[in-house]
């Protein structure tokens, strides 16, 4: 029994050694290396203001201090992510879906297109004569249209002129036939029937209306006038065409071009009929790229004896290549990216079992139906987010994360330079309403009447919808106008959802930055005053907007009313 005791006292001296020896050395290389990694990787935030997130060491932009290591949270999340309650995800019905697609070799070309009418197959019913239309027997556009069939009825001065003329000629038919003969040709032009003509000369009466009859027919594409209408001559009433067949249009881009050619078969599929399959021929190619899209149109004809194919339906085609070809694209529907200015943005969860979300910019490529091409951002197998993306991106602002409105990080960030965009005045004037909506809204917050906001917010989301953004001059307009709307949109709605006016103030924080951007972007004609707490928001700070210099806080009310100071003016 001794001498097992000396045993184990010699191997648990050994052991001790060669820990002395080696213990050390194995591990402090591994150390040394997973702290360069983290070095490399490492943020820089500020004690006092933990939204501030910068790439190297250096001073805080708010309150000067230095910085220190962005260390991911007792949560266990990274700098840049946040988290939801299951509560607020359900409350804000947040969608998500994998992203399919990428990298994979494939003998067949995938190509996504539309069904539109086949211009070969339809036509235009004119009015046959000057005058105005008392009543319209076609109303709606899917009517069927049959030939000869009444139309409208109309009334005509020139029509009225013609039958006294008519009936004058009548009586001197037996001294001058040619006469009468000629003034009856008349009424041909107008496509008058002899036997309405014969009518007018038996009765002696004139007649102030006439009916109109198709000499067209098909399903009716586009109505061109209303009852009461002013017509001329030869003008379009309305368009038919012939659904017996239609054209499905597709895009090919520039660099497979050469992959394509007339007569080459194509298989499509409609998510309306999921499991057939329709054959046919590629029937033309358009010489002429699209120099926005740098795509090229590529036409099929598909029969419609059925009626299976409507107008405006999204189709996919199928078309066989004898070369394999790399497929990596990757495409994700529009409800999932969010716009401002030049940059798109979309919301990851990084896990699935965890409501944890991550901002992440992309480039987008071509839009096909709902689903726009990304070409960098985002990668197959991802989670992203396709419903209550503007609730996450108010989630990523109110925790000081980087969101559509909060690009830096900085609430004081709003100074930076917004490119002006020349709209109509009458735009502007719409603008203006919901502005001057928003500055009562403010008005109610400084008075601490949470009731009144209420009432207010309502108030705004009214004169938001009147705003037309068919006067916005071009597509880049718009697409700088609708996240803002759409900002503006929601956090009224949440505010006059609620008489908690804490609540009201952590959405009228949001509301401000999109209305600012858009008094920036688009103007309205008036000075107006940005202004800045930064004790608001948990001391992360807050703008607001207002029509003088004098600071009245909407955030604090009475217990800080002047606490702020103006930031910039904007005209």
């Amino acid at each position: 029994m001794k001498k097992y005791s000396i045993y184990i006292g010699i191997l648990a001296i050994g052991l001790f050694i060669g820990w002395l020896l080696f213990g050390g050395s194995s591990t402090t290389e591994p150390t040394h290396n997973h702290n360069k990694s983290a070095q490399e990787n490492k943020q820089w935030t500020c004690s006092m203001h933990p939204q501030i997130l910068q790439p190297e060491v250096g001073d805080c932009p708010i309150c000067g201090m230095d910085l220190i290591p962005a260390e991911a949270g007792a949560d266990g999340l990274a700098a840049d992510q946040f988290k939801l309650t299951n509560n607020a995800m359900a409350l804000a019905n947040i969608q998500t879906t994998i992203i399919e697609g990428g990298n994979s070799t494939t003998n067949a070309l995938k190509l996504s297109g539309k069904i539109v009418e086949n211009a070969d197959a339809t036509a235009t019913q004119p009015s046959h004569y000057t005058g105005r239309i008392e009543k319209l027997y076609v109303n709606s556009v899917g009517e069927t249209v049959k030939l000869y069939q009444p139309i409208a009825l109309v009334y005509s001065a020139d029509l009225v002129t013609a039958q006294q003329e008519l009936l004058t000629a009548h009586k001197l038919k037996e001294t001058q036939p040619k006469l009468y003969e000629a003034v009856r040709n008349k009424f041909k032009n107008w496509n008058i029937s002899n036997s309405e003509l014969d009518e007018i000369v038996r009765s002696g009466k004139i007649k102030t209306r006439f009916t109109l009859h198709s000499h067209i027919a098909g399903t009716v594409s586009e109505i061109n006038l209303n009852v009461g209408s002013h017509i001329m001559k030869g003008q379009a009433i309305f368009k038919v065409s012939n659904l017996k067949s239609v054209w499905a249009n597709f895009d090919v881009y520039e660099n497979q071009i050469d992959l394509f050619k007339v007569g080459q078969s194509i298989s499509v599929t409609t998510k309306a009929y999921p499991n057939e399959e329709f054959e046919a021929q590629i029937s033309f190619i358009d010489p002429i790229l699209n120099s926005s899209k740098r795509t090229v149109n590529i036409r099929v004809v598909l029969k419609n004896k059925d009626g299976l194919f409507k107008p405006g339906m999204f189709v996919e085609g199928l078309v066989a290549n004898e070369n394999p070809v790399e497929n990596t694209t990757v495409q994700i529907p529009s409800s999932a990216i969010m716009w401002t200015g030049k940059r798109s943005i979309v919301y990851i969860k990084p896990n699935s079992k965890e409501p944890v979300f991550e901002m992440r910019e992309i480039t987008l490529g071509n839009k096909f139906g709902d689903l726009y091409e990304v070409t960098s951002g985002v990668k197959p197998g991802e989670e992203i987010v396709t419903n209550g993306t503007f609730t996450i991106d108010a989630a990523a602002q109110l925790n000081g994360k980087k969101s559509m409105m909060n690009n830096s990080n900085s609430t004081e960030s709003t100074e930076e330079t917004i490119e002006r965009i020349e709209v109509s005045t009458k735009f502007q004037g719409q603008l203006k309403t919901v502005f001057d909506n928003y500055i009562v809204l403010k008005d109610a917050l400084v008075q601490d009447d949470a009731s009144t906001a209420n009432s207010n917010a309502s108030i705004l989301l009214e004169s938001l919808k009147k705003v037309n953004m068919k006067l916005l001059p071009n597509s880049k307009s718009h697409k700088l106008w609708m996240p803002l709307e759409k900002e503006m949109k929601a956090m009224g709605q949440t505010i006059a959802s609620t008489t908690d006016i804490e609540k009201q103030r952590v959405h009228f924080m949001l509301l401000s930055d999109a209305i600012t951007k858009a008094v920036q972007t688009f103007g309205i004609n008036q000075l107006v005053y940005q202004q800045f707490c930064p004790m608001a928001n948990d001391d992360n700070g807050a703008h607001w907007l207002s029509l003088e210099s004098e600071i009245l806080n909407p955030y604090f009310g009475d217990m800080m009313l002047n606490c702020g100071s103006v930031k910039q003016e904007i005209e």
